[in-house]
């Protein structure tokens, strides 16, 4: 461990027995910490909590009591989609205790180097592909983070020749202060999650939060053809390595060449390059043999790539992992072809610009399934995608009536509104039966939301699931 004793002694809030707080809580517990933990939910909502009391560690459940963080808690750990607004957080706050999330936690805990990865779209991708390299260079990583493993666990389990590959949202990296990753990788930045940032500027600093603590010794990876990302750079101090597809770099870097040109069709050969800091380029693949199919999946590979070079990875050892990496679920995923037409599962899309990125993966007329949490967008950002792409939109959950709007303002005369069932299953499958109906032969149906699942379904990988077997009992 980095520091024992860092937690030895002091007095914890954990709050959330979601995954990340059960783990976190156990950690704390082993590293000498007096660990209370509080859910708001119910103890009989808590099936976690007799197994936390068994090892000694104290939990309050079914609401945050008066006392429970006064000026004797040295350490209030959240999860990450608790709000800064919530009655703990607020009075931990006005109290000087410092607030952090799990990530927090297990970097305090851990030697291992840690390649920390976050963006608004992609990052599952991204991470299990830097993940498939690393494994293909001999380099042991441990996949963890939001993709699923708590880091905590990953940093108890990690040994001197692992490395640790991190998929960070927003929300964990707010909760921040030390955490420090020798790669930090960057792979955009969309308008989302303000219903919990409030603001953009807040979405946009606890991105590069992620950058915030490294030195000259570490690398910063991010996507030079993202303006926002670009104008992090003045405040990056760690080495850069950029990734592009619209420019050959002339400095240190990941690039396609030739690159593209905005808008532009052709059929010219490209290749992933890599130059390194001495100025020779490195050809390592040709893009039409990348696995993973839609131009924006080519950015997700440059930013692995970079990732896993800068890791140690030789750049002959990731040209297998290019070709074979297929994908993850929810994300583009093909699902079936019934009567000639294909389906795909992009519930991972939870916001507009995701969907307006799958949509322009795939070359087939689409019929889109969409809608679910309303947080507060028009949507428009659909509507060139909509005009370009899509020939039926079927729209559900909250935001149906929004997306039937954007809908119609694209021209589109097939629209289909459904009416909430008596289960968000039973509705998704009413939706699923009307986009078969709409489509035709060499047609694409695509869930692919542009929302938040929350509105209706537990999480978007419960809504995948369901969209799933929907479809193969069609």
């Amino acid at each position: 461990m980095k520091h024992p004793d860092e937690y030895r002694g002091r007095q914890v809030v954990v709050l959330g027995l979601a995954k990340s707080g059960v783990q976190v809580a156990k950690t704390l517990h082993r590293s000498g910490a007096v660990v209370t933990v509080n859910d708001k939910k119910t103890r009989e909502e808590c099936p976690e909590a007799s197994e936390l009391e068994a090892l000694g560690i104290s939990v309050v459940c079914g609401g945050h009591p008066e006392g429970l963080i006064h000026a004797g808690v040295d350490l209030v750990v959240k999860n990450p989609g608790i709000p800064y607004s919530a009655p703990p957080v607020a009075k931990a706050e006005e109290l000087g205790i410092e607030v952090v999330t799990e990530v927090e936690v297990a970097y305090h805990l851990t030697e291992v180097p840690i390649i920390g990865i976050t963006g608004s779209n992609g990052k599952t991708t991204t991470t299990t592909w830097i993940g498939k390299m690393l494994e293909s260079a001999g380099l042991h990583p441990i996949i963890a983070g939001n993709i699923g493993t708590p880091l905590c666990a990953a940093a108890e389990e990690a040994r001197p020749e692992n490395r640790l590959v991190v998929e960070l949202s927003s929300f964990q990296l707010k909760g921040t202060r030390e955490f420090r990753p020798a790669v930090a990788v960057l792979l955009n930045v969309a308008k989302t999650h303000l219903d919990y940032h409030g603001t953009m500027e807040d979405y946009v600093a606890s991105k590069a939060k992620l950058f915030a603590n490294q030195t000259d010794s570490d690398t910063a990876v991010l996507n030079w053809d993202d303006p926002v990302c670009r104008e992090l750079v003045p405040y990056i101090k760690a080495k850069l390595l950029p990734f592009s597809m619209a420019e050959e770099l002339r400095t240190a870097g990941v690039y396609v060449q030739p690159s593209f040109i905005p808008g532009v069709q052709d059929n010219l050969t490209r290749h992933i390059v890599y130059r390194d800091e001495a100025g020779a380029e490195h050809r390592i693949l040709d893009i039409a043999e990348i696995g993973l199919a839609g131009r924006f999946n080519i950015g997700n590979a440059l930013a692995a790539v970079a990732a896993s070079l800068t890791a140690g990875a030789a750049p002959e050892a990731l040209v297998e992992p290019l070709r074979s990496f297929r994908g993850v679920e929810h994300r583009l995923e093909f699902v079936e072809i019934k009567s000639g037409v294909a389906y795909y599962n992009n519930s991972k899309a939870t916001n507009s610009k995701a969907t307006v990125t799958a949509l322009g993966a795939l070359d087939r007329p689409i019929v889109l399934i969409a809608g679910g949490l309303d947080r507060g967008s028009d949507y428009m950002e659909l509507l060139p995608a909509f005009k370009e792409k899509v020939k039926a939109v079927v729209a559900i959950g909250q935001t149906k009536e929004k997306i039937g709007r954007v809908a119609e303002l694209a021209g589109l005369s097939d629209i289909v509104l459904v009416d909430t069932g008596t289960s968000a299953a039973d509705t998704l499958r009413e939706a699923i039966k009307a986009a078969a109906g709409l489509a035709a032969d060499g047609d694409v149906v695509l869930l692919s939301p542009a929302c938040a699942s929350w509105d209706m379904f537990s999480s978007y990988e419960e809504r995948g699931r369901i969209f799933k077997e929907a479809v193969h009992t069609l």
